[in-house]
């Protein structure tokens, strides 16, 4: 990871790297292991699969709030996100208008960036797109590989296209690296390190998850 504190900004690590032996004596992701939402971020949450249109398009959302900032800003603030994006549901963001803006940019609790609030909103819109168009966001994001590596761009070539395509469709603050930091954290790719206590789980959960989707599609 380019930044060992900080999972979603950082380069992924490779397997036997940056790990540290917790309180628990469970060896973790060494950004995973200090402190206590960081840990229980990694142990319930990062790399396990999230399938859910509403659960994804609020990480995507968040992804990009963080852009520039530390993770933990944007996980120390969650709560206050959700409750001023009304749960991150789409249909509910995409009907806001500017006195909805102007009351997200005076909320001290969030990340007050008209930018990425308004980004929110038209993402929020492109998503009802998709929905009328018969895609989704689960469809899009899965349909990436699985393999993970030691950088977004090189691990997974299909993280620059899946970042066209979305912005082809309208979404905005969706470059390649913060892509791929959505996709390691919903599970998409797995890159908890081998030896890291979580990686297991989550390559099952992650099987799991692709066969009920192709199951769905088949």
């Amino acid at each position: 990871m380019a930044n060992a504190t900080d999972p979603d900004t950082a380069e992924p690590s490779s397997p036997g790297e940056g790990l540290a032996v917790g309180e628990d004596g469970r060896v973790r992701c060494a950004w995973g292991i200090h402190p206590d939402i960081y840990r229980t971020y990694h142990d319930t949450e990062w790399g396990r699969p999230v399938t859910d249109e509403r659960a994804i398009f609020e990480k995507l959302c968040l992804e990009g709030f963080q852009a520039g900032l530390s993770w933990l800003t944007i996980l120390s603030k969650r709560p206050a996100f959700r409750e001023r994006f009304d749960g991150f549901d789409p249909e509910v963001l995409a009907a806001w208008g500017e006195s909805e803006v102007e009351a997200a940019l005076g909320d001290a609790g969030i990340v007050r960036n008209r930018a990425k609030v308004e980004a929110t909103v038209g993402n929020a819109r492109a998503t009802l797109d998709l929905w009328v168009a018969g895609d989704s966001l689960s469809e899009l994001l899965w349909s990436c590989g699985g393999a993970s590596g030691s950088s977004p761009e090189a691990a997974l070539p299909e993280a620059t296209a899946l970042s066209k395509a979305l912005k082809k469709r309208g979404f905005r603050f969706v470059g390649p690296t913060t892509v791929y930091s959505t996709l390691q954290s919903l599970g998409v790719v797995n890159d908890h390190p081998a030896r890291c206590w979580v990686h297991a789980d989550c390559q099952a959960e992650q099987d799991r998850a692709r066969g009920r989707l192709a199951d769905s599609t088949g």
